[in-house]
């Protein structure tokens, strides 16, 4: 299995949420794909030496939310991409965390100009489009 876990134990994020967010950003940045298979509950534990509980938690989570599906016997696969929620419910999901960026990024005296070429340099890296860019492209 070609994708990496890389956990900070000490950092701000729990252990569970840490492996949830880079399932979803191994997905948008193409590193991960439908149908390739995650490591089971029990290797990914004991290869990030955490307790199997905080990586089923995270599965859970990730299966919940349709991302991954878990096939008994078979394992851990990443599942078919899938549009779960409405644009407004989205938005509606979205929209707290754009606020708590956009007001510390303007707390931290950036400016409006600053923030989105800072927002499309982060998409940049992760090789992501705005959809500006996809527009023109």
């Amino acid at each position: 299995m070609g994708f990496d876990f890389n956990i900070s134990p000490g950092g701000g994020s729990p252990i569970f949420r840490q492996i949830v967010d880079q399932v979803r950003l191994g997905i948008v940045t193409r590193r991960l794909a439908a149908g390739d298979q995650l490591p089971s509950v029990r290797v990914l534990a004991e290869r990030l030496l955490v307790n199997p509980n905080t990586i089923a938690k995270a599965y859970g989570e990730l299966a919940r939310e349709g991302v991954i599906d878990a096939r008994q016997g078979r394992g851990v696969f990443i599942a078919p991409l899938r549009q779960m929620y409405t644009k407004p419910e989205r938005i509606r999901r979205l929209s707290p965390l754009i606020d708590a960026m956009v007001n510390e990024a303007l707390s931290l005296g950036f400016s409006p100009g600053e923030l989105i070429e800072s927002v499309e340099q982060r998409l940049a890296k992760l090789n992501v489009q705005s959809a500006s860019q996809r527009k023109t492209s």
